[in-house]
């Protein structure tokens, strides 16, 4: 989930789909926002900060590869989809904490009271009074995986005098690519304080999972081709559903697998696809039996391991003018996807995917029917882009090397 998060207080429903030891109450997020609820010393720990889901899962190979170095780590978040994904994947092995209100008395006491010695920025992360904060106390700050959408970029272009000031504290900013490291300088940031490392999101590697297992419960024959739709949004589901009766005429055991990417809209989109005559069951009901044209998966935590069993895959957040989603977490399963033609978000990374023929981008709601029956009809030619796909990722392993080199030198020696 990309987020330019300058504004305060992003209010979610409580996820019901969380076991209760991992759900987050507001009250809870409060207590943590106001420091009512204070967070436990760490001392020269790398304090990262990261606000949602997405930003926490594109840090999880960087923090796990800072633990495996001795360093202790406190995450901070801004969401409790956030904060329940963080504890999901790390438990008790790091601290976190939701980050406390940008005013200079709270990030002080904050930044007094973890003691870290370095802060890991993600993305556009750039709170003024937590910069301050850390200037005050001569914590260096580096900016991973920095990237300024296009959205946003006019923004920071026209308010260029404030970042200048406020983006001083920062020691370094690993950039995701030139284009971003160009607008940085266009707001003022010396290009000497700049690199250019790639993308986090490159780093990551395929979920540990028993692929059988998995398809099983989806599909009991184990012989079905299944259709991914990941992480759509409102609207891109009713769009898919027109498509269908094309792309079952060519394969009419194609089994269609919606993952919204909101648990809020779970049964909302339960509701459409029953309305639209589909047999529709229902990802927690568990094993699929009998006679089902689609399974909603209404659980989060579960789509990276799904990327493991599609046969193939369409991005959500695409089809409609949302920016896209990340195309990378199939690809390190060994699967090239297609993607519409909103995935401004991840232009770069798109393009290179698509040079690299690990990609197929449809113009227009036409141009996706047109590809996917052109999938299903010449299997080959999916195969030889679930193998581009694998092959590209092969090739840009090398972000998490390129990042941990610049990161290195600020990292405070564990005691033995």
């Amino acid at each position: 989930m990309a987020t330019d998060s300058m504004a305060l207080g992003i209010w979610l429903q409580i996820p019901a789909w969380l076991p209760l030891s991992q759900q987050i109450t507001r009250s809870e997020r409060w207590q943590q926002q106001w420091l009512w609820k204070k967070p436990q010393p760490l001392p020269d720990c790398v304090w990262v900060h990261a606000c949602s889901v997405g930003e926490v899962a594109s840090v999880v190979p960087l923090i796990n590869l800072l633990l495996n170095k001795g360093q202790s780590i406190h995450l901070t978040v801004v969401t409790r989809t956030g904060m329940a994904h963080a504890q999901r994947l790390w438990g008790g092995a790091i601290t976190t904490s939701f980050l406390p209100w940008d005013l200079p008395g709270f990030m002080r006491y904050f930044v007094t009271r973890v003691q870290p010695s370095l802060l890991l920025l993600t993305e556009t992360e750039f709170w003024p009074g937590m910069l301050a904060a850390c200037a005050a106390k001569n914590i260096p700050v580096l900016g991973i995986n920095t990237r300024i959408s296009d959205r946003s970029f006019p923004r920071y272009y026209a308010t260029r005098w404030l970042w200048q000031r406020w983006l001083a504290p920062v020691n370094r900013f690993l950039a995701q690519s030139m284009a971003d490291a160009e607008r940085l300088q266009a707001i003022g940031i010396e290009k000497t304080r700049i690199c250019t490392v790639g993308n986090l999101k490159y780093a990551i590697t395929a979920p540990k999972v028993n692929a059988m297992a998995l398809r099983l419960r989806m599909d009991q024959t184990g012989e079905r081709p299944i259709l991914l739709c990941a992480s759509t949004h409102e609207h891109e589901e009713m769009h898919i559903l027109r498509m269908l009766p094309y792309w079952r005429r060519q394969r009419p055991d194609l089994l269609t697998v919606f993952v919204p990417r909101h648990p809020e809209r779970f049964d909302a989109v339960a509701m459409q696809l029953t309305a639209h005559g589909e047999r529709v069951h229902r990802w927690q009901h568990g094993y699929v039996l009998g006679a089902v044209d689609t399974v909603l998966v209404d659980a989060m935590g579960v789509l990276q391991s799904l990327y493991t069993v599609a046969d193939l895959v369409i991005i959500g957040g695409s089809l409609v003018n949302i920016g896209g989603h990340n195309p990378i977490e199939a690809a390190v399963c060994g699967r090239g996807v297609v993607m519409g033609a909103y995935h401004q978000n991840f232009r770069d990374m798109v393009n290179n995917m698509k040079a690299a023929q690990a990609i197929m981008v449809a113009n227009d709601h036409a141009d996706l029917q047109a590809i996917v029956l052109r999938l299903l009809q010449f299997p080959d030619e999916l195969r030889l882009l679930h193998a581009s796909a694998a092959l590209f990722m092969q090739q840009h392993g090398e972000v998490l090397t390129a990042m941990m080199q610049e990161i290195t030198p600020y990292l405070h020696t564990p005691k033995q």
